[in-house]
């Protein structure tokens, strides 16, 4: 146990994919905490890419292009190799980021950042381009299944906006039994959850369900990355024990100290 830390004792269960656990998993265990890596979903390919291509290939005549998370971006740039499109290809495009870790990824990648709405929710996006895009081509990419938000939103700004996928969610195959064995009653529960995007929430309930668990068990407190992620929560009448003041890992680490923290 380490302790004088914070988060001395606690047992949190992370739900992010295995390729992203490991910047939240250490922060956390830096204030003290045991981590439980449960993921909830997985990044699995399109079966085709086709469209994404198309909207590669026609990138200049967008005005604009709004990029949704750090998994996006990675099917994005394996797509511009695969295509032979380089970063100046963007150059007439003006680049929308959601989220820090997005802005960091596109960044690594050699691509030019324009616009960081203040909240990496879709209502933030909104804001930072309204009165920006009335006659405008916007392209949204994103994961198979999103908010609608944005693009619906934009249109009645007068944007001209297309949709496109990058990647869909899945729930990984071992996790179910992974779900049973921390929540199924034999041991004790562990003290929280976080959840890092509506998929995650939605995903974990799919696993209670397959796991036969018939609720949270009391106690366990749920962390959120942010307001969207906190509003899906309660769809499922579980109230979050505090929400990230920033939608990002420093800020669900913040949250877990103020909830958790000794």
């Amino acid at each position: 146990m380490s302790l004088g830390l914070p988060l001395a004792g606690r047992r949190i269960v992370v739900t992010r994919t295995r390729e992203q656990a490991g910047t939240l998993t250490e922060a956390l265990i830096a204030q003290g905490a045991a981590v439980i890596e449960l993921p909830t979903i997985e990044i699995v390919p399109l079966e085709s890419y086709e469209a994404l291509d198309e909207a590669l290939r026609n990138l200049a005549g967008y005005q604009w292009l709004i990029i949704t998370s750090a998994n996006t971006v990675r099917v994005l740039c394996e797509r511009m190799t695969a295509l032979g499109i380089g970063p100046e290809e963007f150059q007439q495009t003006s680049v929308v980021s959601i989220g820090s870790a997005t802005t960091a990824a596109l960044q690594a990648a050699g691509l030019r950042v324009d616009v960081v709405p203040e909240r990496a929710v879709g209502e933030s996006v909104v804001d930072s381009l309204r009165d920006r895009v009335r006659g405008h081509r916007v392209l949204l990419v994103r994961a198979s299944v999103a908010r609608d938000v944005i693009p619906v939103e934009l249109a009645i700004q007068g944007a001209k906006v297309d949709i496109v996928d990058a990647y869909r969610t899945a729930i990984p195959a071992d996790s179910v039994s992974q779900l049973r064995k921390h929540f199924g009653g034999s041991t004790p529960p562990p003290d929280a959850v976080t959840f890092t995007s509506s998929s995650t929430v939605h995903h974990f309930f799919r696993l209670l369900s397959e796991a036969g668990t018939a609720a949270v068990p009391a106690g366990v407190a749920a962390l959120s990355i942010g307001p969207v992620t906190s509003a899906t929560l309660r769809e499922y009448g579980w109230e979050p024990a505090a929400e990230a003041p920033q939608s990002d890992v420093p800020g669900l680490v913040q949250a877990a100290v103020r909830a958790l923290g000794i």
